[in-house]
């Protein structure tokens, strides 16, 4: 499970800085047991009064204005702006906390960003807001991958804004999707392929599931197999994402788990994946366009599978399903993800594993 950490530096909606000590925790924080204990440190480091932080047994209180050289804290959000410290810099300080305070560093470190809000978020804003936190980890030169889907489609749409303005330069996108391909032409962001740029240095992209352990179902756009290898091919994948698509285990949201299969007697590999054990009980139905069978980039079919409870063990559902002669590819998307960005009303949260 990930570790869940929150900050609050003032009081109001936007928890802006300058004002006395607050609390603020995400959901897994709040279910902390109660022998959690609570650490009021001085966040000179960010230029306001104080922070909670919400250690789960870690028993020293710490300073940590030394353990960051981060400017001052400015604006309306704990991230905003740009003297404030980074997602990543503020998770480099929370693992040197835990050090220095005689625990082991946490796995699936969670941090909360608030959203200053104006108007009733909608499921895009959530969307947006994520994709444009994912987009703070690209840096001029890099090699890109390019992620399909709604959620997606926002980061690209802001890594092409940023090349526009010359914040990003010397980019080069590898898309996973026909479509994705066209949106990143039309913005202007130079386009490869693995043929050419064999390792990737970060790909963006969205899911239809994530777990507690940052495992992933995606595909439901139907681009899992170009998906899949690009994102295999990445030092690093940021997964953006809106909070409803949290799950306690993959198939639990009782939406379709994509499988990829060539149209050769696809109704043979259907009954044999709707029979395998690891996937017991669940329904498999071929995805149709319209009147006809969806047909892939890469010109196969897919089966849905649908779920009534959670796939018990997703690493051996996905071993017997890459089994079957004729699947291509699955949606398990299985310890891949190297950080999850997760927006929600009440901000946004990046775990990393």
């Amino acid at each position: 499970m990930a570790a869940a950490t929150a900050f609050s530096c003032a009081t109001g909606a936007s928890l802006a800085c300058g004002g006395g000590p607050t609390t603020t925790t995400s959901a897994s924080a709040s279910a902390a047991p109660a022998t959690t204990k609570r650490h009021t440190f001085n966040a000179a480091i960010f230029g306001c009064h104080s922070r909670q932080f919400f250690s789960g047994g870690v028993s020293k209180n710490s300073n940590l204005a030394h353990l960051s050289s981060g400017g001052p804290c400015s604006g309306t959000s704990l991230f905003s702006g740009t003297t404030g410290p980074s997602p990543l810099s503020l998770r480099r300080v929370l693992v040197s906390f835990y050090s220095r305070a005689g625990a082991p560093p946490r796995r699936n470190l969670s941090i909360v960003q608030p959203i200053a809000a104006a108007k009733v978020l909608t499921q895009d804003d959530l969307k947006k807001a994520a994709a444009e936190k994912a987009v703070e980890y690209v840096e001029s030169g890099m090699v890109l991958g390019l992620g399909t889907g709604s959620t997606a489609a926002f980061a690209v749409a802001r890594i092409g804004e940023l090349l526009q303005n010359g914040t990003l330069k010397n980019i080069v996108g590898i898309p996973t999707s026909k479509r994705t391909q066209e949106q990143a032409a039309s913005l202007g962001i130079p386009l490869s392929g693995l043929d050419d740029h064999p390792v990737i240095d970060l790909a963006i992209d969205g899911a239809d599931e994530v777990d507690p352990d940052l495992n992933l179902v995606k595909g439901r756009g139907g681009a899992l197999l170009r998906e899949k290898m690009v994102e295999m091919a990445s030092k690093k994948f940021v997964v953006i994402v809106d909070d409803t698509k949290m799950v306690d285990g993959l198939g639990g949201s009782g939406l379709a788990m994509p499988v990829e299969v060539v149209q050769f007697c696809w109704r043979y590999n259907s009954y044999r994946l709707q029979n395998l054990a690891e996937i017991a009980g669940c329904e498999a139905r071929l995805r149709m366009d319209g009147d006809k069978p969806y047909v892939t980039d890469n010109s196969n079919y897919i089966i849905d599978l649908y779920f009534s409870t959670p796939i018990k063990d997703a690493q051996a559902a996905a071993n017997a399903i890459s089994s079957l002669e004729g699947v291509v590819d699955h949606g398990l998307f299985l310890d891949m993800a190297t950080a999850v960005i997760i927006a929600g009303k009440e901000g946004i949260e990046l775990k990393e594993r």
